[in-house]
């Protein structure tokens, strides 16, 4: 039999509660619970005058707005509000009811030129959502893994032009400086002088070094020219990104496109050399020698990858020149002795042959196209911690280590740009750019935090070891297959439980050896009930 209903649902008047509307288990209903939103008020308080204009929107609402076009990954503001004027549960999270006008999508924008700029606040929340994190013993900071990623620019690509540019100093420029003049005086030879102060500077590849030419966009001038690829180039920011093993986002900072990671390397590493960092792993674009000191001198294991040498094809590769450390020299493949001439500005020492000993060498064609037959090798007077970190790298479990990098900083920028919207962006300007990467990895962190705490039951109030309680019986049953083999479960928990330091930041070691009897299960440790 048909059934026609003709619409006449359509038209009937009903009562209900928006509450009612969201099902128990949605996402924004989960992490509404996991924190305290009011912690918004605090930060904006300034910001507002108390006695004097009409009254504003809710700050919570107004940050809650991005909120959900970074957590859903939605292209626009513009589309995220046409996506909250039909979805009850966007309005239910906003506190909105279902005939409240919704915001214009100018609002956000509006208040971010106007109220909330150049305010730190939304890496303020990030910070906040953190330490929520860290509340809960979520967080590992021991190994911490670094990696940038490029996100395309609002900027069309054909709408450039070139200009000079200044190349930045880096980080350790004074102190490379000191080095090189003391290294210079070890060696007999007079400091070098300031670049200001010589009339007749050096000609050469050298003599350019402090400007170059760059391409620039006239729509977003702060966006830096990538290249994509070999054959693909376009406008971007670079995001240099730190998180722990368990994939939490721990810091975060934004530069243009053209600009190499060793070389801001030094703005994200001042946000997270607090937490208590043991060994940082990143990729080859970060083994410089200046990273190395860096880290070392601080008590910090870098661990860095081995670098192909970029040597031509048919040459002998610098590692088979062999340094001899007491006598300050090289020596070559064919026994030869590459004495020390100078060290450079850059920070080399330049190991020079002799070419008349070289030009009736047999391995000269494999050895230097020097026209006089003079074969350089140079070495940074820092290469020592370079080569404690190939020590590192050889040691054991690092190789491991390692590999972790696909399954936690590769993996936060897979789910950022596939999930939240963050392969591109709608915004102009490197300040915009920053309050978009802290929101979307807030979002990331919160939405991470949100579930743990709905699964492992970690918002229960009241007794303070329910929480701990439901944790362990949960990961016994999850982790160590209980079903399938109780007692092989509880054995092998119990060897895990004493092993980890996580799980004892929950739980007291005596607490965890009275519920494993109460089992009343054989286990190694204590017998049998």
């Amino acid at each position: 039999m048909m059934t026609q209903n003709k619409d006449k649902k359509r038209g009937q008047i009903q009562m209900f509660c928006m509450d009612d509307m969201v099902p128990q288990d949605h996402l924004l209903r989960i992490i509404d619970k996991a924190i305290d939103w009011n912690f918004i008020y605090g930060l904006v308080v300034d910001r507002y005058s108390p006695d004097n204009g009409r009254p504003s929107m809710d700050p919570v609402m107004l940050i809650k707005l991005p909120f959900i076009q970074y957590l859903y990954g939605i292209r626009s503001m513009r589309q995220t509000v046409k996506e909250i004027e039909v979805n009850v549960a966007y309005r239910w999270f906003l506190g909105l009811e279902m005939m409240d006008k919704v915001p214009h999508f100018s609002t956000f924008g509006k208040n971010y030129t106007r109220r909330f700029k150049d305010t730190g606040l939304f890496e303020q929340i990030f910070s906040h959502i953190l330490q929520e994190c860290y509340k809960f013993k979520l967080i590992d900071p021991s190994e911490v893994f670094v990696d940038s990623t490029h996100v395309k620019a609002r900027a069309n690509n054909k709408r450039r032009q070139k200009r000079i540019a200044q190349e930045e100093a880096l980080f350790f420029e004074d102190l490379l400086k000191k080095e090189i003049n003391e290294d210079r005086e070890a060696h007999g030879k007079r400091p070098l002088k300031e670049k200001d102060d010589d009339n007749n500077p050096p000609s050469g590849p050298s003599s350019d070094k402090e400007e170059k030419t760059i391409k620039t966009s006239t729509s977003d001038p702060e966006s830096g020219w990538f290249h994509k690829g070999e054959h693909k180039s376009v406008f971007a920011y670079a995001v240099q990104t730190a998180c722990d093993k368990n994939g939490w986002i721990l810091g975060y900072s934004v530069h243009p496109g053209n600009h190499h990671d060793s070389r801001t390397f030094k703005s994200l590493y001042d946000r997270i050399k607090g937490i208590g960092i043991k060994t940082l792993i990143a990729d080859a674009g970060y083994k410089t020698p200046g990273i190395a000191k860096l880290l070392i001198d601080d008590g910090i294991k870098p661990l860095l990858p081995y670098r192909c040498p970029m040597t031509k094809k048919g040459f002998f590769k610098k590692y088979e020149y062999v340094y001899d450390e007491y006598y300050d020299c090289y020596i070559c493949p064919n026994n030869q002795v590459l004495s020390y001439r100078t060290t450079n500005r850059d920070g080399y020492r330049e190991y020079k042959s002799c070419g008349m000993v070289c030009v009736n060498c047999p391995y000269l064609e494999q050895c230097t196209q020097s026209r006089d037959h003079v074969k350089v090798v140079t070495r940074h007077i820092w290469e020592p911690y370079m080569e404690m970190c190939e020590d590192i790298r050889h040691t054991l479990g690092m190789k491991e280590l390692y590999s972790l990098r696909k399954e936690t900083i590769e993996r936060v920028f897979a789910s950022a740009k596939e999930n939240h919207g963050f392969r591109y962006t709608q915004v102009f300007g490197k300040a915009r750019m920053e309050m978009k990467a802290g929101l979307t990895f807030a979002c990331m962190n919160l939405k991470k935090l949100a579930k743990i705490k709905a699964k492992w039951g970690l918002q229960e109030e009241g007794n303070p070891l329910k929480s701990p309680i439901l944790y362990v019986i949960r990961l016994i049953k999850d982790k160590w297959l209980w079903d399938a083999n109780p007692r092989a479960a509880l054995s092998t928990a119990w060897g895990d439980l004493i092993f980890s330091s996580t799980l004892f930041d929950f739980l007291d070691f005596g607490f965890v050896t009275f519920w494993l009897c109460q089992q009343s299960i054989s286990c190694s440790v204590c017998g049998s009930l």
